[in-house]
């Protein structure tokens, strides 16, 4: 069979078992399949699979059809313009969470001293400790995760320090200049309505914070005012609907508490400066 009637005969199965982006999905998988990009399929349409390449592009579209996500099969995600390893044990980076990026550069550009707590794959450790030039500390409760981020930050040669411990807890008092954090803020009351890619395969501690969302601010926001020095720096993402909440939660010891939007005008992420 040759690339052309692969992608084909992929895309159809794909679309009748109800996946979104068939085509593309079906171009993805057998383009990792075969270990070729896209401009040789685009220049040899008519090149035949091998025996191999056949078996596991069998294997991935059937994988899909679980709806296992694309980017666990393909073990890989682009973030920050850099590719970055992800398994089942770590949250999916997600393109939202680069406006946390983009807010450090814009805001803190001089920051030394960074933890970035619930590192999960490690790609706002990574790119942090590479855009600034500087070193990162990362924590993170999951063991899994934390093999994972290690893969990635050797594979950059990242100056990223990885802790196993449970939020910012290992953390010494008033030792960091920023703190970022994607923690879980999802609704428990919202599981029902998630899609089966989310909510059967990503990890559900790093997705669920009891049944607002809200469970993890308060310890996060506990732990981010004692490591961070005077004038330290917080930033964190929220989920839809919680700017209100956490604007009460950071009304005592914080100054300069603000919001960032994403592309689509919804809050996204808190920063804040300690007071």
């Amino acid at each position: 069979m040759d690339l052309r009637t692969a992608l084909k005969q992929g895309a159809k199965l794909l679309e009748d078992g109800g996946i979104a982006s068939p085509r593309l999905t079906a171009e993805v998988l057998l383009l990792h399949a075969t270990g070729k990009d896209r401009s040789y399929f685009l220049a040899h349409p008519e090149s035949e699979l091998t025996e191999l390449s056949w078996i596991h592009y069998g294997r991935y579209l059937h994988q899909r059809l679980k709806r296992m996500p694309t980017q666990y099969i393909t073990k890989k995600q682009e973030f920050w313009g850099r590719e970055f390893r992800v398994e089942p044990g770590v949250l999916i980076p997600r393109p939202e969470t680069e406006h946390l990026i983009e807010t450090v550069l814009a805001e803190c550009p001089a920051a030394k001293r960074i933890v970035d707590v619930g590192v999960g794959s490690g790609a706002i450790a990574v790119t942090l400790a590479l855009e600034l030039n500087t070193a990162v500390v990362a924590t993170d409760i999951s063991a899994d995760a934390l093999q994972i981020a290690r893969s990635n930050v050797e594979a950059y040669k990242a100056a990223v320090s990885l802790i196993h411990c449970d939020l910012a807890s290992a953390i010494a008092d008033q030792s960091m200049e920023l703190l970022v954090s994607n923690p879980p803020y999802v609704p428990e009351l919202d599981r029902s309505g998630i899609e089966p890619e989310v909510k059967d395969w990503e990890p559900m501690q790093a997705l669920f914070a009891g049944a607002d969302g809200l469970a993890i601010y308060p310890r996060l926001f506990a732990d981010a005012r004692r490591i961070l020095q005077p004038g330290g720096m917080f930033m964190a993402e929220i989920g839809i609907h919680q700017m209100e909440a956490v604007s009460i939660m950071l009304a005592a010891g914080w100054t300069g508490v603000h919001f960032v939007n994403d592309l689509a005008g919804i809050p996204r992420l808190a920063v804040a400066t300690r007071s």
